[in-house]
C-alpha cells in the first residue's frame, strides 16, 4: 500500500495551513479539523470572493474521503462543482467547462485556456501536497449525485412522496408529529402562494387537522386525497366551532381550487416524477456506498425553494429520530446559502425544522453546516448551538459586529472582543478565522486548494450534461465481470430472500410477489400456486359450499368487483429465531397459502406461498356477488385441518429460516429484511465509532512517548548547537593566542619574552582542547541521531497502526457473512389453520 501524506489521518479533515497575520504568510503547521467536532455543527460566513465556497467544498471533500455521506442543499448552483474533479488533470477534462468568453477576453483559445487551467490546478494541488491520486480517492470514496426537484435536468426527485405517513415511533411522539405537519403544511401553502400563520390561518389549521387525522391512523395522503378532504373533511368541528362556521364550504372550495391548479399545471408534472424523497437513499446507495446528494434548487422560484427545503428538512428530522445515538460523525447536512431560511425575527416554514436540527442533531451524529454571506440576516440565538465558526472577509462593520456578537454568544468563554476585532480586521482572500469550542483559542488559517474545479454556478443544461456523464460512468462501472458474476448472483438471491420475508405486499389480494424465504423457487402468483388444478377450477364453478362447523373460513379482501374465489389452505404461524452469536432474538409472523396436492387429498406446504402476517387483509364475511370454484372434499373435513397443522409445524422446523447478515469483526447483525447494502451503510457508522475509539487509544498510548522524544530531540538539537558554538569560540581563541605569540616572537622585544613564552604555552593548551571540543560535538550529534531514529521508528509504528485501522475498519471491504437461522421448535406457534378463499 502506498504511503499516504501525514495529513491523511483517520477522522481528521485537512482544511489548510495556519496563517501568520503579522508576517502575512502561511505557517508550516497544517490545520487538521477533528471530524467529531462537526457533530456540534458549524457556521461559515464571508462575503463574495472571500473563499467561502472553496472552504465548504473542501469540508465536503474531506468528509467524503473519510466515508461520511452528506446532503447538500444548493440554492446558487455552485455545489455541482464537486463533480468537476478530474484525477488525471488533463486539459481535455477541463475543456468542456472553460468559460470561453473569459478566455477570449484574455486572448486565449479555448484549448489553450483548458491547458492553462489544468496546469494551474496541478500546481495549486502540488503546493498543498496534493495530487490526482487524492482526487481519485475522493471520487472512489463516495457517489456524487445532483438532484433537481421540479426538473429532469439532473436526477428528478419526487418530493411529494413525503406525504407518506411517518413511521410509528414518530407518530407516537406528538411533538415530533406536530413539527413535521406544521413544516409540511407551511411549505405546501407557500407553494400555492398562500402566506399562512400556523396559529391564525384557517388554511393552515384545516390542512394540519387533515394531516394529523390521516397520519395518526398510519395512512398516506396524496394531493388528490388532500383536495377531496378540503371539500369534504372527515370531521364536523374544529375546536369548539362547527366546520361551516370556522371555514365555510364555499371558501374551502377556493383553497381546494388553488391546490388543484398546482397539480393540473403542466409545469407541475416533474414534481411527481423521480426518486422518492428518502433520506437513507440520499445518504447511501442501495449497495451501502456513501453518497453526496446535491439538492439543486437554483432553477426554482422562492416559494418552490421554500417548499423543497421545508419538506427535505422535515424528512431529515424524521430520519434522524430513527437513528441510534452516537458521538461520531454519522452524516452531514450542508446548506450553501441560508439567507431567508433562518431569519432572526420572521418564522418561515423552514425555520422550525432547522432549529430542531441545531438543538438535537448532535446526539445522533448528524452535523449541520450552514453558510451565508449575509450574517445580519441570521438567527444568532439558534446559531448559538454551533460549536465551530469559520469567518472570512466581511463587507461592513455591521457584519463584523454581528458576527462578534454571535461568537461571544456561542461559547465565547476566554474570547476577547478587542482581539476578535483585530483578527477580523485584515482577513485576506482564502484566510479564515476559526473559532472551535473544542479548542483553547481561535486560529487563523488559509484554506487548501480544492480537489474540485471551482468553475462557478452551473446551469440546468450543464447539470444535465454532468448527470448524463455520471450515469454512463456508473453504468459501466456496475457491469460485473465474469469472474465475480456468480458472487453477485448469490448476493442478489440472499438480499431478495431477506426482503421478501418481511412483507407480503399490499397487493396480495390480487397478486402475490415471488420468492419465499423457505422455498425460493416456489414463489408464484397465488392464482398459479396450484397449476395442476387450475384447468379444472377454471372449467367448474358452483355456489358457495356449506362449510362444516369446526373449520375456520376466511376471505382475502380485494377491490375487484364480482371476483371469482379459489379455495386454499391458510396457515399463520409465529416463529422465534434466536442466534446468540449474532445477537439475534426476534419473533416473526408468517402466512402460508398452500394448494392441495395432485390427488386433492393432502396439503403440499413446500408449494405454499410465504408472506408476512395477513390478518389485516382477511375478512370473515363473504363478499357480495362473488363466484366460487368447486371445493375438493378434503377441504370440507375438519379432522384434516388438525393433521395439516401438525404437518405445517414439521415443515417449518425443517425448512423455515431467517436469512441475516453478520459482521464478525464488530459482532453486529442486521435486522431481518435489511439488504447487504443497507447493512454496510449501517456498519459505516459502527466502524467509524470503533475507529474513533481506537484512535483515542492510540493518542493516549503514543502521545506521551512522542512528546518525550520530541522534547529530547529539541534538547539534543540545543546541545549540538551549544557544542558547535563552543568549538567555534575555542578555535577563534586559539587562533588569536597563537597569532599573538608568533607576532611577539618576531618583534623580538625582550620585555615581551616571558609573556611570549606564556602565550605560546597557552596556545598549545588551547590547541589541545580543540580535539576534546570536537569529540563533544561528535557525541552530541550521535546522541541526536539516536533520538531521531527512535522518534522515526515510533512514528512509523504509529503510521502502521493507522494503516491497519484503515484496512480493518473499511465498511466497503469488511467481511460480511450471510447465514440462515432456524426457528426454535418449541416456539413454533401455528395460530391459524383455515380454509382461505383467494380472489382470482
Amino acid at each position: 500500500m502506498a504511503t499516504l501524506p501525514s495529513y491523511e489521518a483517520l477522522g481528521s479533515f485537512y482544511l489548510g495551513r495556519e496563517y501568520d497575520a503579522e508576517r502575512g504568510a502561511d505557517r508550516p503547521d497544517l490545520l487538521l479539523y477533528d471530524s467529531r467536532d462537526l457533530t456540534t455543527h458549524a457556521v461559515c460566513v464571508g462575503m463574495t470572493g472571500s473563499g467561502k465556497t472553496g472552504l465548504c467544498l473542501s469540508l465536503l471533500e474531506e468528509a467524503a474521503i473519510d466515508g461520511v455521506p452528506a446532503i447538500a442543499i444548493d440554492p446558487k448552483g455552485d455545489l455541482g462543482n464537486l463533480l468537476l474533479s478530474f484525477p488525471s488533470l488533463r486539459p481535455e477534462d477541463f475543456a468542456p467547462w472553460i468559460d470561453t468568453g473569459a478566455a477570449a477576453r484574455q486572448g486565449l483559445k479555448p484549448e489553450d485556456a483548458a491547458t492553462k487551467t489544468a496546469e494551474t490546478w496541478r500546481k495549486g494541488l502540488a503546493d498543498w501536497d496534493q495530487d490526482g491520486g487524492r482526487i481519485a480517492r475522493f471520487r472512489d470514496a463516495v457517489e456524487l449525485a445532483i438532484y433537481t426537484p421540479g426538473s429532469e435536468a439532473g436526477r428528478p426527485l419526487s418530493v411529494l412522496q413525503s406525504f407518506t405517513a411517518p413511521p410509528e415511533e414518530q407518530r407516537l411522539d406528538s411533538g415530533a408529529l406536530r413539527e413535521r405537519i406544521s413544516a409540511t403544511v407551511g411549505g405546501l401553502l407557500g407553494l400555492a402562494g398562500i402566506e399562512a400563520d400556523p396559529l391564525q390561518s384557517r388554511e393552515h389549521i384545516l390542512l394540519s387537522t387533515l394531516f394529523e387525522q390521516t397520519w395518526t391512523a398510519g395512512r398516506d395522503l396524496s394531493l388528490a386525497a388532500l383536495i377531496q378532504g378540503i371539500q369534504k373533511p372527515p370531521f364536523d368541528k374544529v375546536g369548539v366551532f362547527d366546520l361551516e362556521t370556522f371555514y365555510p364550504s364555499k371558501e374551502r372550495l377556493q383553497l381546494a381550487m388553488s391546490l388543484n391548479n398546482l397539480i393540473a399545471a403542466p409545469s407541475f408534472a416533474p414534481w411527481m416524477k423521480g426518486e422518492p424523497l428518502d433520506v437513507q437513499r440520499l445518504l447511501f446507495t442501495a449497495e451501502g456506498k456513501p453518497r453526496i446528494s446535491i439538492i439543486s434548487i437554483a432553477h426554482l422560484g422562492d416559494a418552490e425553494r421554500m417548499f423543497v427545503v421545508t419538506l427535505l428538512l422535515g424528512e431529515i428530522v424524521a430520519w434522524m429520530r430513527r437513528q441510534s445515538g452516537t458521538s461520531s460523525l454519522r452524516a452531514l447536512l450542508y446548506m450553501d446559502e441560508i439567507f431567508g431560511y433562518f431569519p432572526p425575527t420572521a418564522s418561515p416554514p423552514s425555520k422550525l425544522p432547522l432549529l430542531t436540527l441545531m438543538k438535537q442533531a448532535r446526539a445522533f451524529g448528524l452535523g449541520v453546516v450552514l453558510a451565508t454571506q449575509n450574517p445580519v440576516d441570521l438567527d444568532y440565538k439558534g446559531l448559538s448551538n454551533a460549536g465551530t465558526w469559520f469567518i472570512g472577509r466581511l463587507q461592513t462593520e455591521r457584519d463584523k459586529a454581528r458576527v462578534i456578537d454571535g461568537l461571544l454568544g456561542a461559547g465565547g468563554e476566554g474570547l476577547d472582543k478587542g482581539q476578535l476585532e483585530k483578527l477580523l480586521a485584515n482577513l485576506g482572500n482564502r484566510v479564515f478565522l476559526m473559532r472551535n469550542v473544542h479548542d483553547a483559542a481561535p486560529v487563523l488559517f488559509r484554506t487548501r486548494w480544492t480537489l474540485s474545479y471551482l468553475r462557478g454556478p452551473l446551469t440546468l443544461q450543464e447539470i444535465a450534461k454532468l448527470s448524463r456523464s455520471a450515469t454512463s460512468s456508473s453504468s459501466s462501472a456496475a457491469q460485473p465481470s465474469s469472474s465475480d458474476s456468480a458472487a453477485t448472483q448469490t448476493s442478489a438471491r440472499g438480499s431478495a430472500a431477506a426482503q421478501t420475508s418481511t412483507s407480503f405486499g399490499s397487493a396480495a389480494a390480487q397478486k402475490i410477489s415471488p420468492a419465499s424465504p423457505d422455498q425460493p423457487s416456489a414463489g408464484r402468483n397465488i392464482n398459479a400456486a396450484a397449476d395442476t388444478s387450475r384447468t379444472s377450477e377454471a372449467s367448474s364453478e358452483s355456489d358457495k359450499p356449506v362449510v362444516p362447523a369446526g373449520i375456520t373460513e376466511l376471505y382475502l379482501e380485494t377491490s375487484q368487483a364480482d371476483a371469482r374465489y379459489l379455495p386454499r389452505i391458510l396457515g399463520i404461524a409465529r416463529l422465534h429465531f434466536v442466534d446468540k452469536t449474532a445477537g439475534l432474538d426476534v419473533w416473526e409472523t408468517r402466512s402460508y397459502i398452500a394448494p392441495l396436492d395432485d390427488n386433492e387429498a393432502n396439503v403440499d406446504w413446500s408449494q405454499a406461498h410465504v408472506g408476512a402476517d395477513l390478518q389485516k387483509q382477511l375478512s370473515t364475511s363473504p363478499p357480495d356477488h362473488a363466484r366460487y370454484a368447486e371445493v375438493p372434499a378434503a377441504l370440507l373435513r375438519a379432522p384434516n385441518y388438525r393433521s395439516w397443522q401438525k404437518e405445517l409445524v414439521s415443515h417449518l422446523y425443517s425448512n423455515a429460516e431467517l436469512p441475516i447478515f453478520h459482521c464478525p469483526s464488530v459482532g453486529q447483525s442486521v435486522a431481518p429484511g435489511t439488504s447487504e447494502g443497507d447493512f454496510r451503510a449501517k456498519l459505516g457508522l459502527t466502524l467509524r465509532e470503533k475507529r474513533d475509539a481506537e484512535i483515542e487509544k492510540l493518542r493516549k498510548k503514543y502521545a506521551p512517548k512522542l512528546t518525550t522524544l520530541q522534547d529530547q530531540l529539541r534538547r539534543a538539537d540545543e546541545r549540538v548547537e551549544r557544542e558547535r558554538s563552543d568549538l567555534s569560540q575555542h578555535k577563534m581563541q586559539t587562533a588569536i593566542s597563537v597569532g599573538t605569540s608568533i607576532l611577539g616572537a618576531l618583534l623580538g622585544r625582550k620585555a615581551m619574552s616571558v609573556t611570549n613564552a606564556q602565550r605560546v604555552g597557552t596556545a598549545a593548551r588551547s590547541a589541545g582542547r580543540l580535539g576534546k571540543e570536537g569529540n563533544d560535538v561528535d557525541r552530541a550529534e550521535e546522541n541526536r541521531e539516536v533520538i531521531q531514529q527512535r522518534l522515526t521508528e515510533m512514528q512509523n509504528e504509529l503510521e502502521s497502526e493507522v494503516t491497519r485501522l484503515r484496512s480493518e475498519l473499511d465498511p466497503t471491504t469488511v467481511a460480511i457473512d450471510q447465514t440462515a437461522v432456524k426457528p426454535r421448535k418449541t416456539d413454533i406457534d401455528v395460530r391459524t389453520i383455515a380454509l382461505l378463499w383467494v380472489p382470482s
